[in-house]
């Protein structure tokens, strides 16, 4: 944009004798995205300057704000950033994004309680304005609208001009895109308005106009916002920069009139589209060596795996909700709803069933019946999975803190209080160590029986995104070995934690172990699955890992003689220990949760339980040879 098109020049922050929306059917908002507010960064002084100047103004009806409020999504910044924008003088409304919830320390609960919503819905003069919420929550991966609001959005009734507000486009950049577009052109949506790449650009889905928009970040520029114009059914979005006490308005960079628009989308018979870019349902019907014996889809997220003990199994759900069913036909057993959402895969031991909630408390159930045996209550939430091990329950919280209770009465044994951030995964434990990371920027060492310091490793890179904390760590042959989002594999010594090796651009965040402990397999962005010998660290061998470009975190399993490779998009790549394709299975178009894998009582046939983020939950089956 050049400053020829300003339409009214430079103007004083004074806007005297500007016709308000008021005196007629016009509506108009300003919309602010991508914040990222963090505590004494530029952010919160270009967020003060539009703040400033949106109170000048008395031609807004309101103020939408398009997510990524915050930069890492901690308490103190979603606190910080509700205190500033409570001070607009006019009505506003928010939806997450991906900074809010992918490194949120209380697994989105203060969002939640804090702005008092996941959702919005309101009118104003002839318009619908809805807005929600986008993941991924907490898990690395594409977005994916939740379960939850994309039953919200079947439940509106159709027939109103309706604005929808997500941080998102609905491009593939959403994994359930097609499901949301398809609702939003059924309730009569007309326009679409987002942000996330920080730019001003007009999109087309699939008939359905959208828009994105810059930042409210200087970056280089100068800080400001958006200011959406509807008069009729003519919109016009003009973008306003601010140059210290004085105000740029450019002219409208997007101008269109908005009409009702008909899905006239083709969609397969399991809903896909006819131009879905990734793998499609149809590999499932050609032979591989797993079966699928049934599948369910639950009515809210699932972002862990599954617990499992002699045809009982257990899942969480992202609703708050722990699930008890029977594996062999996936009947519900009991179902038991918590105050907090869940991240934790929980574990079972002597018909104990353990997990962290991001409601602060880490809970025992009797795991046949959903009966509350003990509750452990941290001082903030609890997203780390644990480890049931030598009778005691290893967990980390985000409360600063890695404890083991024990398992019978749920009482401290120990508890490390000298974590650098929050936990997440899950702690590799042995008779030797319990080895954690944290959103800190460390992985830490600790003795199992005392929780004394062993050692901690600081990843070299400073920012708090390339932190070990979501790999679930392996160790073998007197070994650590971690996966970082800077794209490395660290070799670490297990007794001393001093870095042996590292390995580029084989492994983000996804790692496994084989099942004899002598071969560590990683996967890259890229999508090339590496397999390494834990003793010498020589590749074994490297192969086209067939998942495109993938950042699932979700460790590698090998059981059965065979290598389970899940991926960000609801796949399960087959390989052979020696790197040979066996095929795939598609359980859903969204992220694979932990797996849980067993073999029958002779060891003969491989058993695989399977959820992924959009709820869906899958059991696999060895095909008989």
């Amino acid at each position: 944009m050049r400053l020829g098109k300003v339409i009214l020049g430079i103007v004083a922050l004074a806007l005297s004798g500007v016709v308000t929306s008021a005196q007629g059917t016009r509506v108009r908002f300003a919309f602010l995205t991508d914040l990222h507010y963090a505590t004494d960064s530029p952010a919160v002084s270009d967020l003060r300057t539009c703040i400033r100047d949106l109170n000048t103004r008395n031609d807004l009806d309101f103020v939408l704000v398009g997510g990524d409020l915050t930069e890492f999504g901690s308490d103190e910044e979603i606190f910080g950033v509700k205190k500033m924008l409570d001070s607009l003088r006019c009505k506003y409304y928010v939806v997450a994004g991906n900074h809010d919830s992918k490194w949120s320390e209380s697994g989105c609960n203060t969002f939640r309680d804090v702005f008092g919503y996941e959702r919005f819905a309101f009118n104003c003069k002839g318009w619908r304005f809805i807005g929600c919420n986008s993941g991924p929550d907490m898990r690395m991966a594409p977005a994916l609208l939740p379960q939850e609001s994309l039953q919200w959005l079947k439940e509106l009734p159709p027939g109103e001009k309706t604005v929808f507000v997500n941080h998102y486009p609905l491009d593939s950049s959403m994994l359930n895109y097609f499901d949301v577009t398809r609702e939003l052109k059924r309730i009569g949506t007309r326009l679409v308005i987002g942000g996330h790449w920080h730019s001003d650009v007009a999109l087309n889905y699939d008939g359905l106009p959208g828009v994105l928009c810059r930042s409210t970040l200087s970056a280089g520029n100068r800080p400001g916002y958006t200011v959406f114009t509807l008069d009729g059914d003519r919109v016009s979005a003009s973008e306003c920069r601010i140059y210290g006490s004085t105000t740029v308005r450019f002219e409208p960079w997007y101008c269109r009139t908005l009409t009702e628009v008909h899905d006239t989308v083709t969609y397969d018979a399991d809903g896909l589209p006819a131009d879905y870019p990734w793998m499609r349902f149809d590999v499932n019907e050609k032979q591989t060596p797993l079966k699928q014996v049934w599948k369910r889809t639950d009515d809210s997220n699932i972002a862990a795996g599954f617990a499992w003990d002699r045809g009982w199994a257990w899942y969480p759900t992202t609703s708050g909700m722990i699930r008890c069913l029977y594996s062999e036909d996936g009947r519900c057993l009991w179902s038991k709803q918590f105050p907090g959402k869940i991240f934790s895969t929980p574990a079972v031991a002597k018909n104990t069933l353990v997990f962290g909630c991001a409601d602060g408390n880490v809970y025992a159930l009797r795991a046949k019946s959903g009966r509350l045996l003990w509750k452990y209550s941290a001082r903030k939430s609890v997203l780390g999975s644990p480890v049931l091990y030598g009778g005691k329950v290893y967990i980390g919280a985000s409360d600063g803190a890695f404890r083991a209770l024990d398992l019978k009465s749920g009482r401290p044994v120990w508890t490390f209080s000298d974590v650098e951030g929050f936990v997440e995964s899950r702690p590799y434990v042995d008779a030797e160590q319990v080895v954690f990371g944290s959103w800190g920027g460390r992985l830490y060492s600790l003795d199992p029986d005392r929780g004394s310091l062993q050692w901690s490793w600081k990843s070299p890179r400073e920012s708090r995104m390339y932190s070990p904390a979501a790999t679930w760590p392996v160790k073998a042959a007197g070994k650590i070995f971690i996966a970082v989002p800077d794209r490395r594999l660290y070799v670490l010594d297990a007794r001393t934690g001093k870095e042996i090796k590292h390995f580029d651009n084989v492994a983000r965040e996804a790692v496994g172990l084989s099942a004899d402990g002598k071969t560590v397999y990683c996967k890259a962005m890229s999508g090339t699955l590496t397999a390494l010998d834990a003793e010498t660290l020589a590749i074994r061998w490297q192969v086209d890992g067939r998942t495109g470009y993938d950042i699932s975190p979700t460790a590698i399993v090998e059981a059965g003689g065979m290598v389970l490779l899940p991926t960000d998009k609801g796949n399960l790549l087959l390989f052979d220990t020696r790197g040979t394709y066996l095929g795939a299975r598609k359980i859903s178009t969204a992220l694979v949760n932990p797996l849980t894998v067993w073999t029958d009582s002779r060891g003969r046939r491989l058993h695989l339980l399977v959820s992924t983020m959009d709820g869906t939950i899958a059991y696999l089956q060895e095909q008989n040879q």
